[in-house]
């Protein structure tokens, strides 16, 4: 190495020794002015919450860190509250930006010209809900399953969790998988899955082919779940949902006890016994140690728009913003099934979280996917689109939409759990 002299900086009457003490000490300053640097950027990311960073594209392992604005206080009701506007900090992902999303919930890309029903922000009554991050859910999921279980309203949900935390992931370090009756999301780097699984009535019945099935034709096996466990054993968060499947019609051919012997039974209680069969399993099955339970509420649906507005005759078609400034229920949720599913959760000795999305849910008749979704696997033709009364979906969601909200409340709840413990 060529030492250059430095006349300015250094009097030509230095010592030798004096010299050499400086060529010591310049790379050590150096060196401890590099260590500051890094700490003072960890600390800094560790302030805004930014609790993790890249290193050759490779996440490294960082505490959550829960800010004191994240933080739920215990009497506080999340579910409990009303919808403000906020075209600011909302939709959390674009629709463009998810190739994740089937063609049955990308309403703008099918034809929707308002994208109102994305700028619509869940606001509980006393207190807030942290902003979802995805660097802190995905933290959560390390070395960790998460499987939504249920029908198509619980396919939105794990789109809609896909679609929230796949962009911080390097390319190439997740993938989607089809393996009927499963979605398998893997994310490599993190050891995680977020995972679907097809059963529309929780319980056995003959339209469990992920592909091949019709609400039609029903025929429930209320007494199993034998099929399903094998693949729902070691979950380590499952998020149940079964209802719209159930509502067709007031009766419904199942099979108890005997697979042999098909009866009526009226739909209430055919939910209660496949209810029961499933927390059978929940309780004998679960280890409440290692795994966390979830049911979601009925997802309602806005089919006839007399409901909200006296004297139409219409339904969600052309809805563009939320009911506002009454409680409300429609006829699209039976809170006959949700008190069901209230006393079999309440007698379960795991513990099991209803998810209760149903009332702020029932506001949003602006969010179903109407006539720029699917039906049969195909979108609308134009002249099926032109006849709302009869081809308008009113069931499904449009993402990003309410089921963002519904994960949101996911993820506030089992941050809370990772900061309890």
């Amino acid at each position: 190495m060529i030492l250059i002299p430095l006349p300015l900086a250094f009097p030509m009457t230095t010592h030798p020794t004096q010299d050499r003490k400086i060529l010591f000490l310049f790379p050590l300053a150096l060196a401890s002015l590099f260590l500051l640097g890094t700490v003072r950027f960890l600390l800094d990311n560790l302030k805004n919450n930014q609790f993790q960073f890249l290193w050759h594209n490779k996440f490294l392992r960082v505490p959550i860190n829960v800010s004191e604005d994240e933080i739920i206080e215990e009497n506080c009701n999340v579910f409990d509250g009303n919808w403000v506007w906020d075209n600011v900090t909302y939709p959390l992902y674009k629709e463009e930006s998810c190739p994740y999303l089937v063609k049955q919930v990308t309403c703008q890309r099918n034809g929707r010209i308002d994208s109102f029903y994305q700028n619509w922000r869940w606001q509980p009554n006393g207190c807030n809900l942290p902003r979802f991050n995805a660097l802190k859910m995905l933290e959560m999921l390390r070395d960790k399953r998460l499987m939504f279980v249920g029908d198509s309203i619980q396919r939105g949900m794990f789109d809609s969790m896909v679609c929230l935390v796949q962009s911080v992931i390097p390319d190439g370090d997740h993938s989607l998988q089809r393996i009927p009756p499963r979605k398998i999301f893997r994310i490599e780097e993190f050891n995680a899955s977020i995972e679907y699984y097809w059963a529309p009535f929780i319980v056995e019945s003959i339209s469990d082919h992920a592909t091949k099935h019709t609400v039609m034709k029903r025929l429930v096996k209320l007494d199993s779940v034998e099929k399903h466990q094998k693949l729902w054993e070691g979950v380590d968060f499952l998020v149940f949902e079964s209802y719209v499947w159930w509502m067709h019609k007031p009766l419904i051919n199942a099979t108890y006890g005997s697979p042999d012997s098909v009866q009526e039974y009226n739909v209430t209680t055919a939910y209660r016994l496949a209810l029961e069969t499933w927390a059978n399993w929940i309780d004998s099955s679960i280890n409440p140690q290692k795994q966390k339970v979830f049911f979601v509420t009925m997802s309602p649906t806005h089919l006839w728009k007399w409901e909200w507005k006296g004297g139409s005759d219409g339904n969600c078609f052309n809805e563009t913003h939320p009911i506002q400034g009454r409680p409300y229920w429609g006829t699209g949720s039976n809170l006959h099934i949700m008190s069901i599913l209230k006393e079999v959760i309440q007698k379960l000795h795991v513990n099991v979280r209803l998810l209760n999305i149903t009332q702020l849910s029932e506001y949003r008749k602006d969010g179903h996917t109407s006539v720029f979704g699917e039906r049969r696997g195909k979108l609308l033709t134009k002249e099926q689109r032109s006849d709302p009364k009869n081809y308008a979906d009113c069931i499904h969601w449009c993402l990003p939409g309410v089921p963002d909200t519904w994960n949101e409340l996911l993820y506030a709840i089992l941050l809370q759990d990772y900061r309890n413990h």
